[in-house]
């Protein structure tokens, strides 16, 4: 808008944290106000309290860090199969019609069930074994993966597909020489909208079908009426989410300066 100054970074750093202090502070007045019960509304203090004695004291089988690692152990297995599978099957949808027609209209009706959904199947299928969560995982990370490979490999220039083509290359080289490398930038921003569901589902589907990990902490805490490890494993979950979708704006920021694209 016209008369408005855009902020510097530290300036937008700045009101990132007063809005965090800002939410920590209505919380804390909340929890010590005696109008929740300290039984239903733990303060921030006792929350971070409980998450650092957890670090060393196990809690339903294992230490916070024990189920934070069962936990991202699934989640790079479930990330990791969805890109490997959504990343080349989006490319080979972009570059043959055929395949195109053939997988839309399944992944189309497909994409919209909501993840867990699957956790009765996942349940069914694999009990509280590792194979259910990465299950529902994959269902929530491999739409994005795929999609954007898809957007990626149609925006790929035409001229540059028929000059490989005249050069002789062949279906395959040309997905990895061409599609792929013209792609990758929106191939990264898919991932990380990709990690970000794929994270949620997680924590979703150990709620339901796991026997470690932080979705189950909450679990076993809201049996045992114990508030303070409900929201301990909820920072955590906050906090390790944050972390791996910083790490993947770097990534994108990092294709998209190698590519010449605007960040």
């Amino acid at each position: 808008m016209a008369g408005m100054t855009a902020l510097s970074p530290l300036e937008r750093r700045g009101l990132s944290l007063l809005g965090a202090a800002g939410f920590f502070a209505i919380w804390h007045g909340l929890a010590i106000s005696g109008l929740m019960a300290a039984n239903t509304l733990p303060s921030p203090v006792a929350v971070i309290e409980t998450a650092w004695r957890l670090m060393a004291q196990p809690f339903a089988g294992h230490t916070l860090i024990e189920h934070l690692l069962a936990s991202l152990g699934r989640f790079g297995m479930g990330f990791g199969l969805a890109a490997l599978v959504g990343i080349p099957l989006g490319l080979a949808m972009g570059r043959w019609r055929l395949l195109d027609d053939i997988v839309s209209p399944l992944f189309e009706a497909l994409r919209f069930v909501a993840p867990l959904a699957w956790v009765p199947f996942a349940a069914l299928w694999f009990g509280t074994g590792i194979g259910g969560p990465v299950m529902v995982i994959f269902a929530g990370a491999f739409p994005p993966c795929l999609i954007n490979a898809y957007r990626g490999a149609k925006l790929v220039e035409t001229r540059l597909v028929e000059a490989a083509q005249v050069l002789g290359a062949g279906g395959l080289r040309i997905m990895a020489e061409v599609l792929l490398p013209g792609a990758t930038p929106s191939i990264v921003a898919g991932l990380r909208v990709s990690a970000g569901l794929a994270w949620q589902s997680l924590i979703g589907a150990e709620l339901i079908v796991a026997s470690a990990g932080i979705g189950y902490v909450m679990v076993q805490a809201q049996s045992n009426l114990a508030p303070a490890i409900v929201m301990a494993g909820m920072l955590a979950v906050g906090v390790v989410g944050l972390l791996i979708d910083v790490a993947l704006r770097r990534a994108e920021r990092f294709v998209r300066a190698r590519w010449g694209q605007a960040a």
